[in-house]
């Protein structure tokens, strides 16, 4: 075997380049991204072994748990050949060696499975005749797959007749349940043998330890585990109803024990997301996170794969207890130098560097803050769907009702909860917020201030509500300084601007209009923490935002 044979990595074009994407959710990794992450874990391995490579160890053992086109086992192989290569001198030997050996998958689909054993043995089946392995005599090698189903729970009941005997029975409906693993819902991922379940192995079980003694023998410890995990299961509502699962996978990995975790995962786990409040809290307050490497500008690091917040890749080692290195990308190259820090500073994680000194003189006066004025979702009890009538015409006792790109009217008596609101100044603000843009720059919609007589369905929030016009417009105004949305940004990764997103603004006293210029007077700002919130957020226009017209609701 010559290393030209081996070395998959130095054909041009390399195909792990050329290949699509399955979705926005299962995104293969390009192989520059995955070298990026490879070399961070040979920096830290050095760090915490003395100066020893990890490439030239072959006791080291690697797994990937969710391989998809399997440029992570190509490329650690490529690293072991080189590295090994006094170790074991004759490169057969080696190659057979690091194969069998030190180099593990699992895959997340069949078709997947057969492309990362391509990547891997130069053959979709690792005992084939162009493998590249030697040793083995199962066609799987060490690239593990096996179809997997969701288990259906806490399905609906219903009442129906015996069709024998007559009685009354209770009966499950099927297509009603959740998955008790990953939360995957019944009607959409039911889908028969024909297609994918898309149950993930390594999430879909209660032991994850057993689940690989099974795989890869009793004896298995895997040292380092490396991927990318699918992101999340969207239900069939256009990523409206998606929820993440990618934070499941990360916590299997560390259940396994590894020395060095390290994952590549979307970086809404910063601060927001559906059911990753704990997934958070663990990973800010376990002083584990030895590096983060961030791309919060869409398409870096994935081009032409849309996720919202951006990406970042982390390394997570089991021995160490300390600050983390954090390095933010722009343009996949980086930007400024990297900060050592504490991340459970906040309950969020901040993730510019720069904005950690402005956050810190904000939050140093202990000020109240905004997210306890502004309401939780369904402000009124009113979903998005919700319509009223196009005129107040005919309506006893009308409200004007501020809706999904329009404005409508129903009776007082239609408003489900909180009608004491309705006769209040108030203050709206759009629950979503955000553009197609690669970069986001206002971060909210502008106020709209109207007084009694109103409300809203959730396609708003009631940021503030007052007994006076004067203070719900000096309000507005404080709503469109770049400094308040600055410190918003801080907590919004996604379009979604939520009350959590306020949490970290001062609520002021309304006895006086509030500029930029006073906030960073107010807060002794530097000329250049000034700078950096202007390069950040965008001025609104001149134009007023703090009326809307009957016609329709406008940014």
């Amino acid at each position: 075997m010559s290393q030209a044979t081996f070395s998959l990595r130095g054909r041009n074009p390399d195909v792990l380049t050329c290949i699509a994407n399955l979705s926005n959710d299962e995104v293969f990794t390009p192989p520059e991204f995955a070298n990026r992450m490879l070399d961070t874990l040979e920096t830290a391995w050095a760090e915490a072994n003395g100066g020893a490579s990890i490439w030239a160890d072959p006791t080291v053992t690697f797994l990937d748990p969710f391989t998809k086109s399997g440029v992570f086992l190509r490329e650690i192989t490529s690293r072991l050949t080189d590295g090994l290569a006094t170790a074991i001198p004759d490169l057969r030997d080696r190659v057979d060696h690091i194969l069998t050996e030190q180099v593990f998958g699992i895959g997340i689909t069949q078709l997947t499975a057969m492309l990362a054993r391509r990547s891997l043995y130069c053959s979709k089946w690792a005992n084939g005749k162009h493998s590249i392995a030697n040793s083995f005599t199962a066609e799987d090698g060490n690239v593990w797959f096996e179809r997997t189903e969701h288990s259906w729970v806490n399905r609906k009941k219903e009442k129906q007749v015996h069709p024998t005997k007559g009685d009354e029975i209770t009966v499950e409906v099927v297509g009603t349940g959740r998955c008790q693993y990953c939360g995957a819902n019944e009607a959409e991922y039911a889908r028969g043998e024909a297609l994918e379940s898309h149950a993930y192995s390594f999430i879909h079980t209660d032991d994850v330890k057993t689940l690989v003694a099974d795989l890869f023998g009793a004896d298995m410890h895997f040292d380092v585990i490396i991927g990318n995990p699918p992101y999340q299961l969207d239900d069939g509502g256009h990523n409206n109803s998606a929820q993440p699962i990618y934070q499941l996978f990360v916590e299997n990995a560390m259940a396994l024990d590894p020395k060095c975790l390290v994952m590549v995962t979307p970086s809404r786990w910063f601060s927001g997301g559906r059911g990753l409040d704990k997934f958070r809290e663990r990973m800010l307050t376990s002083h584990q996170l030895k590096h983060l490497v961030d791309f919060p500008k869409l398409y870096d690091g994935f081009p032409g794969v849309k996720i919202r917040g951006g990406i970042s890749y982390f390394l997570w080692e089991r021995d160490y207890d300390g600050p983390c290195t954090i390095q933010t990308m722009w343009d996949n190259a980086p930007l400024g130098d990297p900060a050592i820090r504490p991340l459970d500073s906040y309950d969020v994680l901040v993730r510019r560097n720069e904005a950690v000194s402005i956050l810190d003189k904000v939050r140093a006066k202990k000020e109240p803050t905004l997210d306890q004025r502004v309401s939780a979702g369904k402000p009124f009890g009113l979903r998005t769907p919700f319509h009223g009538k196009k005129s107040p015409a005919g309506l006893k006792d009308p409200v004007k009702l501020y809706e999904s790109l329009t404005v409508g009217y129903v009776e007082r008596s239609e408003i489900p909860q909180n009608s004491a609101w309705v006769d209040d100044w108030k203050v709206y603000m759009t629950r979503a917020q955000g553009t197609s843009a690669a970069v986001e720059t206002k971060f909210l919609s502008k106020p709209i201030v109207d007084g009694p007589g109103t409300a809203c369905t959730e396609t708003y929030n009631v940021a503030g509500r007052f007994p006076t016009e004067a203070e719900a417009r000096r309000y507005a105004s404080y709503l469109r300084t770049r400094f308040l949305r600055f410190l918003v940004s801080l907590r919004k990764s996604t379009q979604d601007a939520n009350r959590d997103v306020y949490a970290f603004v001062p609520d002021l006293p309304l006895s006086e209009d509030w500029t930029d210029t006073k906030l960073y007077k107010r807060y002794g700002l530097t000329p250049d923490e000034i700078a950096f919130i202007e390069s950040q957020v965008a001025e609104h226009d001149d134009e007023p935002a703090v009326d809307v017209i009957d016609e329709g609701v406008h940014d």
